[in-house]
């Protein structure tokens, strides 16, 4: 199965395809802004590297969330057109799974991974995964942990596992912890693509739509209903 993985959805822009398990080629650059316009060119140069014409496709990957509003709009938009105009299934992973996924590559004697990253205001968007030889399985749903209730989580889990964890809030889940045995980070703080298409080659169209992850309301809000005119004063009756 070929398959072409893209990510926008957080501080990067990657894209990836790999062909039965084995990466041909990927490409990553870290920015904050600026997925839209480079996107389209990324993917066209991936694709000329690893000599594979768009029609070749067998399945499209691309992250989901959580992530910057903008970022996981212009990927999951970008990846259902390409779908849609190639006839081909394209499925959602969310960075936190292809975060834990690459972790678990390069760690593969931890017993869990917890992916997480930082949400600003006290909080981290995170998940954890449990290892199964070359494999993890979601232990959880993405969910919105204050910064207090993911240690405590992460603390738990140490009692009785080998941890690593990954994402831009795994710092401060270190620093936090301090020298605790068994716990280990894995400097991951990004997704990659190649980790992107590598999950998604196992997923289920039908259970892992490219649908947006949001674990928080935006900070944007709709304006009310329009305030009611106050009444106009009634005019002074002349005295006679």
């Amino acid at each position: 199965m070929r398959v072409l993985g893209l990510d926008t959805a957080l501080g990067a822009l990657s894209v990836a395809v790999v062909e039965d398990g084995r990466v041909l080629v990927a490409a990553f650059e870290e920015m904050v802004r600026g997925q839209a316009e480079l996107l389209a060119p990324m993917v066209a140069r991936v694709l000329q590297d690893a000599g594979i014409d768009c029609a070749a496709l067998d399945r499209i990957a691309v992250t989901t969330g959580p992530g910057t509003f903008t970022g996981q709009r212009v990927g999951l938009a970008f990846a259902r057109g390409l779908a849609l105009s190639r006839g081909v299934p394209c499925v959602g992973v969310t960075t936190l799974h292809a975060m834990a996924h690459e972790a678990h590559a390069r760690h593969g004697e931890a017993a869990i991974h917890v992916a997480a990253s930082d949400a600003r205001r006290s909080e981290a968007y995170a998940q954890m995964f449990a290892a199964h030889g070359e494999d993890i399985s979601a232990m959880s749903a993405p969910v919105l942990f204050s910064h207090d209730a993911l240690i405590a989580r992460v603390r738990e889990l140490l009692t009785a596992h080998r941890v690593v964890v990954s994402g831009t809030a795994s710092a401060f889940i270190a620093a936090a912890l301090g020298d605790v045995p068994g716990l280990a980070v894995s400097g991951i703080t990004q997704p990659h693509a190649r980790h992107v298409a590598l999950t998604g080659a196992a997923l289920d169209p039908a259970t892992s739509p490219p649908l947006p992850l949001y674990l928080r309301e935006a900070d944007a809000k709709l304006p009310g209903p329009p305030k009611p005119l106050p009444a106009k004063p009634s005019p002074a009756r002349r005295r006679s």
